[in-house]
């Protein structure tokens, strides 16, 4: 049997959906469920010389498709999700043309060429590569004339099944180990005679980052002490790997300009602050590093209090990461709770592979309590007046809110561009200086008539242009268009030194043609954000088949927070909760619109977030439960909840994720979904 380049899955969907506090049926979440996506079809054709083809259709989302066949058959074969269909083909060329359906009817087509011949396979070209990005894994292209698909034997011993794909498509191996393989190609068409390549492939493994490591966030001077981080100030340190007798080499290297520790060789290596001043970390709550390694298989950090005694508990311990990820950046917290080293006077720290010597990438080595301010940057909500100008060709002004779906606030900032120019901008000034204290991370509610519209935002001083000191000029670029979404805007770079009064926002920035259009865009609730991204400090509790923990970021493709929420379904539960409880209520003053980061592996997946109060379920006050659906699979997206009829007299203790909520048929699959900066938009 084959192991085909595609996985199939039968999936029974049921539309029932019940909340936690009733057993009224809610099918409100079918209106959100989209079109199927990923669709693909495979073609596998017999080599017998009878033009039998066997079709097997693929998509995300889909529950049924159409298959037309191109030739002289009138109806359309239907199918259900996981089936395949065989049909017999003369020679000739052909249009297969597959229409997948969802839940809902919503619809998504695709047409491919499929061509018998009863000639052998022909010109074949197979084109075979490491890939760049993924360690050990090889991708191999295989085009040929009168071709349908072809078979990969990867050339691992005692591995005999081959991987399938279509001609024309490409076809990834992932090897557990570097060397040396012998790769055959088979190439099939309709004909009994088939073509095979074979060639001697070195796969490779990738055993340096090529990217950076994520960012940190923006921190106070006072909740941070680094030992190695471009993001903050760092301590002084006497010695790098001292000599005590490890193999370890270390050499500071840059990654994307990011200075870097690089340890080769790494069994143990030594990190001495100060003998003479320790540096006292009783105030910080957690250490946090990045790492990156391609081999090592244990690693872990030892605190080191040399005023205490050998033997005595008080001078060092160490917390071992676990478990171990191979080739990419992952963000490690430790709660400085967890060791029993006294912390008061640190003056070594040591990493330490227990002998099994590696390859270690370290950055951004620091330790660091709760942020002080919590309070934050003030929303500009423009509920409230500010000074506005507007400048190259543009106008701004506070308006009634003309979109009231996606955003329920009363008013908005109005930026109009007039015709022949290719940007245009507004400039709002505040009577008090912009504060940066609390984040660096600003999101604003843009509605748009245009996706891909640029959206550029500075800050200024107070001094007048061209001589005022001014910030990076950050941009983000709408998506979707004529409804609202939330742009986010990283300042991390800025200078907190200065007071900035002004901030800046010009639109287009030239993106847009040669600038003959005039348009209009809306903004809103300005704001600084995450309140909420799980840098450790609250209570979890999973419930209803659920589990709930922080854990380092899977994921840093579109989300560089170090730490994330991880929600854990298990199978036969249609859903799954999580209880996040802080130690001073949420506050809803400034805005009642909260968005949150998602990484789910499936689109069309409802998150039910609402809120309670301190009194023990089910005799606690509780908010509405508002939901929200992702629409994309195994990456991150921005999902926003509207609760514009929250009770603000209530203190809110307890935010509660429920996701699933029965729309992902019996219940029967497990999964998990991460979530990450919940904040208020």
């Amino acid at each position: 049997m084959k192991t085909l380049k595609y996985l199939f899955s039968l999936c029974l969907v049921v539309f029932t959906l019940t909340t936690c506090s009733d057993d009224v049926t809610d099918l409100s979440f079918v209106s959100k469920v989209e079109a199927p996506t990923e669709l693909a079809m495979l073609f596998q054709v017999t080599q017998d010389n009878t033009g039998l083809v066997t079709i097997t259709p693929t998509a995300e989302g889909a529950v049924s498709f159409d298959i037309s066949f191109g030739d002289d058959t009138v109806e359309p074969e239907s199918l259900e999700n996981g089936q395949n269909i065989a049909h017999t083909y003369a020679e000739g060329t052909y249009t297969v043309n597959a229409v997948a359906y969802g839940i809902t009817g919503l619809e998504t087509t695709l047409s491919q060429e499929l061509v018998i011949s009863f000639e052998a396979p022909s010109n074949l070209v197979v084109t075979i590569e490491n890939d760049t990005a993924i360690s050990k894994r090889v991708n191999i292209l295989a085009e040929a004339d009168f071709a349908v698909s072809f078979d990969v034997y990867s050339g691992v011993t005692g591995v005999t099944t081959p991987v399938t794909g279509n001609i024309g498509e490409i076809v990834s191996l992932d090897y557990e180990e570097a060397g040396t393989y012998t790769i055959t190609v088979v190439v099939m068409g309709a004909a009994i005679e088939t073509t095979t390549y074979t060639e001697e492939f070195e796969v490779t493994a990738i055993v340096a980052p090529l990217t950076a490591a994520p960012t940190p966030p923006s921190r106070q001077a006072t909740d941070v002490v680094s030992i190695y981080s471009d993001a903050y100030t760092n301590v002084d340190l006497s010695e790098l790997n001292p000599g005590w007798g490890q193999t370890t080499v270390l050499t500071e290297v840059q990654v994307e300009a990011n200075n870097t520790w690089f340890y080769s060789d790494l069994n143990y290596t030594g990190i001495v602050t100060d003998y003479g001043n320790a540096t006292d970390l009783s105030a910080m709550e957690f250490v946090h590093f990045d790492y990156w390694t391609p081999d090592a298989t244990v690693l872990g950090l030892k605190l080191v209090n040399t005023s205490h005694p050998d033997g005595d508990p008080l001078k060092e311990d160490i917390e071992f990461v676990s478990p171990i990820t191979l080739g990419a950046w992952v963000s490690v917290e430790i709660p400085l709770a967890d060791y029993t080293t006294d912390v008061s006077g640190i003056t070594q720290l040591l990493y330490d592979t227990t002998g099994n010597s590696a390859i270690v990438y370290i950055d951004n080595l620091y330790f660091y309590k709760t942020s002080s301010n919590t309070s934050g940057p003030t929303p500009i909500t423009f509920e409230t007046p500010y000074v506005l100008d507007g400048f190259d060709g543009g106008t701004t002004s506070v308006i009634a809110n003309p979109d009231t779906n996606g955003n329920t606030s009363g008013s908005v900032l109005e930026l109009v561009k007039g015709s022949g120019q290719p940007w245009a901008g507004s400039k709002i000034t505040v009577p008090t200086p912009f504060s940066f204290a609390g984040s660096t991370s600003v999101s604003v509610k843009v509605w748009s008539p245009r996706a891909g519209l640029t959206l550029m935002m500075k800050f200024e001083d107070a001094v007048p242009w061209p001589n005022n000191a001014g910030s990076a000029e950050i941009t983000a670029t709408t998506t979707v268009a004529n409804q609202w979404q939330t742009l986010s805007f990283d300042h991390s770079a800025i200078d907190t030194s200065i007071d900035w009064y002004n901030m800046v926002l010009i639109m287009d920035n030239g993106t847009q043609g040669d600038g003959s259009a005039d348009y209009t865009i809306y903004v809103d609730d300005i704001s600084s954000d995450p309140i909420l991204d799980f840098e450790p400090g609250f209570t979890l509790d999973g419930f209803d088949g659920g589990t709930t923990a922080v854990i380092a970021n899977p994921d840093t493709n579109g989300n560089t927070s170090g730490s994330v929420l991880e929600l854990v379904k298990g199978s036969g539960q249609p859903w799954a909760g999580s209880k996040i409880t802080v130690p001073t209520p949420f506050s809803f003053a400034g805005s009642t619109s909260v968005s949150v980061k998602v990484w789910s592996p499936r689109a069309g997946l409802n998150l039910m977030m609402k809120f309670e109060d301190a009194v023990p379920w089910p005799n606690n006050a509780g908010s509405a439960e508002i939901t929200a659906t992702t629409t994309v699979a195994n990456q991150w997206q921005t999902l926003s909840f509207d609760h514009s009829a929250i009770d603000t007299s209530i203190d809110w203790y307890n935010m509660v994720l429920i996701m699933d909520n029965g729309t992902q048929g019996d219940g029967s699959a497990d999964y998990t979904i991460y979530v990450d900066d919940i904040s208020q938009n």
